[in-house]
């Protein structure tokens, strides 16, 4: 049974730095690409970071400069670094694990951390 566990959410005030974690068991980690969506109250769910099995990054235009995705494979957990925040980066940061860049939708998905940025 795969299972995906964020953790590292919290608040923090704006200009600051929060590290997420995402700790996956019952899948061949390796295998799958490796994102972090999030979602403010009122919007639609969005990809904020993705990583793919070889290292490659993908990242939303919002976030570009400021967050690092990156993974450990032996760990079976992948990260997310967020520096710089803003009050705009307020949401709740879901894990997600799919075979393909393009099947977020059709992986599995972590429970959500609450990051709250204040002003």
């Amino acid at each position: 049974q795969v299972q995906l566990v964020e953790s590292g959410g919290g608040l923090v005030q704006a200009g600051g730095s929060l590290r997420l974690s995402c700790a996956a068991s019952g899948m061949t980690f390796s295998l799958y690409v490796m994102g972090w969506f999030r979602q403010a109250p009122g919007k639609q769910r969005e990809l904020v970071a993705a990583i793919g099995s070889g290292g490659s990054t993908n990242y939303a235009d919002s976030v570009k400069g400021r967050f690092t995705i990156s993974r450990d494979n032996a760990k079976n957990t992948v990260y997310l670094q967020m520096n710089s925040l803003t009050p705009e980066d307020t949401a709740v940061y879901y894990c997600n694990a799919a075979l393909t860049w393009n099947s977020p939708a059709l992986g599995y998905w972590g429970q959500g951390t609450q990051v709250t940025v204040s002003s």
